[in-house]
C-alpha cells in the first residue's frame, strides 16, 4: 500500500488497536489464478500474531487459501474533503484511515476452534446491542462454514487526516465534516492532532 510518510503510523499498538476498532475487511487472494475477495469480519489473536475468521464452505476462495499469502485490507472512516474548507491553496482530497496487512493462511474445520470464532465474534458484536443475544445455535451448523487463520507478516497502516495541512485547515476540516455528520472521521482527525 502506497503511503506518504507523513501519514503512515509506525506505532504497531495503534495499528491493532484499528484492527480492534474496525474489524470488518476483505481477504483477498488468488483463486483459479485470479484475485478473489471475501468481505468478512476478523479476530486479531491475543498475542497479535494471528488474524481469525470463517468462510462459507460454499465460497471458492477457501480450497487454495492454504500456504498462500494473503492481503486484508480493513477500511475505517473516510470522507470526502473540499479545498472550499482549506484558509489555503489545496485540492481536492480524500481523508480516511486505512490498514494492510499480510500473512500466510491456514484453513482449519476442527469444530472446537470453528465453535470458538464464531462465539467471540459474536459475543464482540452483541456486546454493545441493547437486546444482545448469547450464542446459542445447533453445533452441526458449523459444518457449513470453515475457519481461516492468518499468520501476520506485515502490517501498513494509514491515517490520511490533513497533517500535511496548516492547524488552521485541520480545524475548519473537523468544522466542516461535523456539520455533515462524518463525525467518526472527525474524531480520529481530533484525537491524532
Amino acid at each position: 500500500m502506497y503511503t506518504p510518510k507523513y501519514f503512515q503510523v509506525s506505532d504497531r499498538e495503534e495499528a491493532y488497536a484499528f484492527i480492534e476498532t474496525n474489524g470488518f475487511g476483505q481477504l483477498i487472494s488468488k483463486v483459479d489464478g485470479r484475485l478473489f475477495s471475501t468481505h468478512m469480519p476478523f479476530l486479531l489473536s491475543d498475542d497479535k500474531t494471528r488474524l481469525y475468521g470463517h468462510l462459507a464452505k460454499n465460497n471458492p476462495q477457501h480450497i487454495e487459501l492454504e500456504g498462500q499469502e494473503l492481503l486484508i485490507s480493513i477500511q475505517g472512516p473516510h470522507d470526502y474533503i473540499s479545498p472550499g474548507w482549506y484558509t489555503s491553496p489545496g485540492v481536492p482530497t480524500w481523508n480516511y484511515q486505512s490498514l494492510s496487512l499480510y500473512g500466510e493462511g491456514r484453513v482449519f474445520s476442527d469444530t472446537d476452534k470453528l465453535k470458538s470464532v464464531v462465539d467471540t465474534l459474536t459475543r464482540k458484536y452483541e456486546s454493545g446491542l441493547t437486546q444482545s443475544w448469547e450464542p446459542e445455535y445447533n453445533k452441526a451448523m458449523l459444518n457449513a462454514i470453515v475457519g481461516v487463520e492468518i499468520k501476520i507478516s506485515d502490517i501498513h497502516c494509514t491515517y490520511k487526516l490533513s497533517q500535511n495541512r496548516p492547524a488552521e485547515d485541520r480545524a475548519k476540516v473537523i468544522t466542516e465534516l461535523k456539520a455533515r455528520g462524518s463525525n467518526a472521521l472527525a474524531a480520529e482527525m481530533e484525537r491524532c492532532q
